[in-house]
C-alpha cells in the first residue's frame, strides 16, 4: 500500500516544478499563504509549513510585509552531512555528468599511510573526478581509498556512480572528520574547473571511518563563485550551558 503524500509535501513539490520548469523563475512572486490555502483546499499551518521548508531548503526569500520570491541560488553542498553530488544536482532540476581526469593504484607515502591508518606502507587506490552541473565543473574531487576496506573500487564505472555512492553502498560511515579552507587553485585544477587565475576556491578535507576503519580520504574543490558550503544542525543544550 502506497503511503499518501502529506498535503505540505504536495504543495512543495508543486512549487518545486514550477520553479524547475521556468514558470517562476528567479526573482518571481510566489502564491501567498492566503492564495495557497484558497487553491489547493489547505490549512493555512501547511501553507505556512511548505513555504518555510522551501526557504529553510535555499529556494525561497521571504521579504516579511512583501511576499515570497523565487531565490536566485548559489548550488551548495552540505558540510556536515555526507551526500552525494549527483543526487544534489538532480534534485535541483540540473544535468549531472562526471569526467574522470586519473583513476589507479598508487604506492602509499608515509602522510597517506598515516592519513587512512594503515597498518604498513603498501598500495591505496585513487582518483581524480570533476562533477559537472549542466556541463560546468562545479566540484573537483581527489580520493585515496583504503584498499582493504573497498576492494574492488577501481571495478567501478564512476561515469555511472559517484564515488560516495558506490562507498556508502558497502558500509555506512559512522564517523566523519571535516577541514574547510579558502584557497587558490594550482594551474592544474583551474584548467580542470575551467577557472580564472585569479579566482579562489573552497577546499573541504574530508575523512570517513567505518567500523573503526578510515575507509577513505578526499579533498572536495569547489569554484567559489560557483558552490557554497552550508550546514544546519540543532546544538545539544546542557545545563552548565
Amino acid at each position: 500500500m502506497i503511503e499518501a503524500q502529506p498535503l505540505y509535501a504536495k504543495v512543495k513539490n508543486h512549487i518545486l516544478a514550477q520553479i524547475r520548469s521556468g514558470a517562476l523563475a528567479a526573482g518571481a512572486r510566489v502564491p501567498s499563504e492566503n492564495e495557497l490555502t484558497a487553491s489547493f483546499g489547505i490549512s493555512r499551518m501547511t501553507a505556512n509549513r511548505a513555504l518555510r521548508e522551501l526557504t529553510s531548503d535555499g529556494f525561497l526569500s521571504r521579504v516579511p510585509g512583501v511576499g515570497t520570491f523565487v531565490r536566485e541560488t548559489t548550488p551548495r553542498s552540505s558540510l556536515l552531512e555526507l551526500r552525494n553530488i549527483a543526487e544534489e544536482i538532480t534534485q535541483r532540476g540540473h544535468r549531472y555528468s562526471a569526467r574522470i581526469e586519473a583513476m589507479g593504484e598508487l604506492a602509499a607515502t608515509p602522510a597517506l599511510t598515516e592519513e587512512l591508518e594503515l597498518r604498513s606502507q603498501g598500495k591505496v587506490f585513487h582518483i581524480t573526478i570533476v562533477h559537472e552541473e549542466n556541463g560546468s565543473p562545479v566540484q573537483l574531487e581527489e580520493r585515496y581509498v583504503n584498499p582493504n576496506v573497498a576492494p574492488d573500487f577501481l571495478d567501478q564505472d564512476f561515469s555511472t556512480i559517484t564515488p560516495t555512492a558506490y562507498l556508502l553502498s558497502l558500509l555506512p560511515a559512522d564517523e566523519l572528520e571535516h577541514t574547510v579552507e579558502a584557497i587558490m587553485p594550482t594551474p592544474a585544477q583551474q584548467r580542470q574547473l575551467l577557472m580564472g587565475s585569479n579566482e579562489p576556491c573552497l577546499s573541504l578535507h574530508r575523512r570517513s571511518w567505518s567500523k573503526g576503519q578510515v575507509v577513505t580520504s578526499a579533498t572536495l574543490i569547489y569554484p567559489a563563485s560557483r558552490y557554497a558550503l552550508y550546514s544546519r544542525y540543532q546544538p545539544q543544550h546542557s545545563s552548565n550551558a
